[in-house]
């Protein structure tokens, strides 16, 4: 799932651009990008905004020219509206965390000088993170698609009523229940939606599928990690109730009752860039502030 590729490869262009995705509104953001933009210009490299945010950044606006890398200054919720915009450039994402737990960033804000410098050396690293396809059928047909970097969600549409889902691994059967809705996520997302659900923490070099129910009216409604070269269906009851279906909770789609919707590995990954070489297991503990001294240190 994860590989190495080096940032010099296919970005050997005259001018440098940074794509800049942030958290717009705030004025200790504006600061901070105002710093980066005069620290970036010194070295020759020209960081832009997208349209809609250029002006509140006083940036310039991204045109149709490449970017070597989408800088993401914010929380989670940044990150993955700038992977919406690295992945079809197939460039990287680098994650400066301005918000809470911000467990995708790479650094946090008082880091930041140290993001800047990899930029200009071009000493960052990228390392693809599996994501999912989604391809929602209605009678045969499939009418609509999308992908995630975390999870894939099936929920229902109104909040008193039940799913009624029956969830399939291979187009077998696995289970069936009434629920708040299914997850299903990548290893990425474990530590997203899926963890609030009770699913386990997956490691970003396994290559697996988590699939997580929401809340079901059954006995077995365990999570369960299934291979990544499956296909998990969650089939809505042909006489039940609408669900929706949304891709990182950021794009969503009204699936009727009886439409089954198809979850596999994403053809495309998203490239997240590294900057340092922390664990995951260090970052695990460093975000979720995990006790890590137990009773045999507390004998001395």
């Amino acid at each position: 799932m994860t590989s190495t590729i080096p940032p010099t490869v296919g970005r050997e262009q005259a001018e440098r651009r940074v794509l800049l995705v942030a958290h717009t509104g705030r004025a200790d953001i504006r600061e901070v990008v105002t710093e980066a933009a005069d620290r970036l210009a010194e070295a020759g490299v020209t960081l832009v905004a997208l349209p809609d945010e250029g002006p509140d950044l006083g940036l310039a606006v991204s045109d149709d020219r490449p970017v070597e890398l989408v800088l993401a200054l914010g929380g989670d919720g940044t990150l993955l509206r700038a992977a919406e915009q690295a992945r079809p450039l197939r460039a990287g994402v680098l994650g400066v965390n301005l918000g809470r737990v911000g467990f995708l960033a790479e650094v946090d804000a008082d880091h930041i000088d140290a993001v800047l410098d990899a930029i200009v050396a071009r000493s960052y690293r990228l390392v693809d993170r599996m994501t999912v396809d989604v391809a929602v059928e209605v009678a045969g047909e499939i009418v609509y698609t999308c992908w995630a970097l975390n999870e894939i969600s099936v929920e229902k549409s109104s909040r008193e009523r039940i799913l009624d889902v029956v969830v399939e691994v291979d187009g077998h059967g696995l289970s069936a229940y009434g629920c708040d809705g299914v997850l299903i996520s990548t290893p990425t997302g474990s530590t997203a939606y899926a963890f609030s659900a009770g699913g386990p923490i997956v490691w970003p070099a396994v290559e697996a599928l988590l699939v997580a129910p929401l809340n079901a009216h059954a006995l077995f409604a365990r999570a369960a990690v299934v291979g990544p070269d499956s296909t998990v269906t969650v089939h809505l009851d042909p006489d039940g109730h609408d669900g929706t279906v949304a891709c990182d909770g950021r794009r969503s789609f009204d699936a009727p009752p009886g439409s089954r919707v198809h979850v596999r590995r994403g053809v495309t990954p998203v490239a997240l860039a590294r900057i340092g070489d922390e664990q995951f297991t260090d970052r695990l503990v460093r975000k979720f502030a995990l006790p890590v001294h137990g009773w045999r240190d507390q004998r001395h």
